[in-house]
């Protein structure tokens, strides 16, 4: 009996949890058919996503290679971008790591392509935090402000160069403002300025922090983002950052030395060329069972799948835990498929456990949790702890 080749689109979180997952799923079958694992992907290695803004404030190497996997062994890892999915002829079509065109066979296929971040409307200025070499630009920038800030002796031009704003008060935009907040300080003091002058505000569209959870847990984000120095300017939206000013659209003005977007994802641009049907938002189609609408053998989790529990209508979110859950369950749910049995149907991770933990500088965090209708709220060194393992979890690193 021939190995069925299944290749996997997207080595991010969702696709290093499904090569996993299948892999340890479909190692006995009882047909005694197997699989051969393929990873394609358009890095040469995993990117820890999740940690993005490391880079912006640090100098930490967020990229892992693929063979650093214990479960790496025996798969196959090109490095390319996935072009197109022919279904009638059954193979994918690509360029390689040099551009080439090339194509691929497949018996099976789990698309995990992800997600991008939002970029701000051109014209409307500062930097985006969208991948490693804007975190690296974004790094120089605040650092050279503060080195130029040594020499100024104009006190406003001074704490202009010294202030960030992070536009967009998510989750990315939370660890962001609390990581730059810590490095800044720490950078002005080595440098003999007056760490009172340093200035980091995070601000957000809506009345509070965390709306996915109680009014409770975002007035504590903001107390502790306050005492490690991060201002939150609530109800303000950023219209435009322009020669060092920021209008809002309140029509207020904020000068800084540098402004970054943290304004959410989207899913990948990508699946528009891939031929597969998608949501009028562009994320895939799948059953309740992950499987691609019309297309058999094409499966489909994580960011850029719209994943629905057909028992409570509830859509999952675009994070790393729905998808750690998700990629778990797809093993079984192939595996079924494969040996002919009834596959397992999705359910919201939100109707097991509703879970959320954010880092905010080192030794400080925030965990919040609800089952059963009772919350959890875990903060200080044991909330970075747990974010921490997170982060790891994320990366497949646990």
């Amino acid at each position: 009996m021939n190995d069925l080749t299944c290749i996997i689109i997207g080595g991010g979180h969702a696709g290093l949890g499904a090569l996993k997952a299948l892999k340890e799923e479909t190692q006995h079958m009882a047909n005694g058919q197997r699989l051969r694992f393929v990873l394609i992907d358009k890095q040469p290695s995993h990117m820890r996503k999740m940690l993005l803004f490391r880079p912006a404030v640090g100098e930490e190497e967020i990229m892992i290679p693929w063979t650093q996997y214990g479960f790496s062994e025996g798969v196959e890892f090109v490095q390319g971008t996935v072009m197109s999915v022919e279904r009638e002829e059954k193979q994918i079509r690509y360029e390689d790591a040099q551009g080439r065109p090339a194509r691929m066979r497949y018996d099976l296929i789990v698309v995990a392509v992800g997600s991008v971040i939002r970029q701000p409307d051109p014209g409307q200025g500062g930097i985006a935090l969208t991948d490693l070499q804007m975190a690296a630009v974004i790094r120089k920038s605040w650092r050279a402000n503060l080195r130029q800030a040594v020499d100024e002796t104009n006190p406003q031009e001074r704490k202009r160069l010294m202030t960030v704003a992070v536009a967009g008060a998510g989750i990315s935009g939370i660890e962001t403002s609390a990581e730059l907040a810590r490095e800044m300080l720490k950078e002005a003091i080595s440098l003999g300025l007056n760490p009172s002058d340093i200035s980091v505000y995070l601000l957000s569209g809506q009345e509070r922090l965390f709306l996915e959870g109680p009014e409770h847990v975002g007035r504590k984000l903001d107390q502790i983002l306050r005492e490690g120095g991060v201002t939150v300017l609530y109800n303000r939206k950023v219209m435009r950052e322009d020669a060092g000013v920021m209008t809002l659209d309140t029509g207020d003005h904020l000068p800084v030395g540098l402004c970054i977007w943290t304004i959410g994802l989207i899913p990948n641009p990508a699946l528009r060329t891939m031929g597969l049907p998608l949501t009028p938002h562009g994320q895939v189609l799948v059953d309740g069972s992950y499987r691609v609408h019309g297309t058999p053998g094409i499966y489909s989790i994580g960011d850029c799948a719209r994943i629905v529990d057909p028992t409570t209508g509830k859509a999952d979110l675009m994070r790393c835990g729905e998808a750690g859950l998700q990629a778990d369950r797809l093993g079984k749910v192939l595996k079924a498929d494969l040996e002919g049995r009834p596959a397992p149907v999705h359910k919201a991770a939100a109707s097991i456990l509703e879970f959320f933990c954010i880092g905010l500088g080192e030794n400080r965090g925030l965990v919040w949790g609800r089952k059963w209708g009772l919350n959890m709220i875990l903060t200080g060194k044991p909330a970075w702890k747990v974010r921490n393992i997170a982060w790891e979890a994320g990366s497949k690193l646990r």
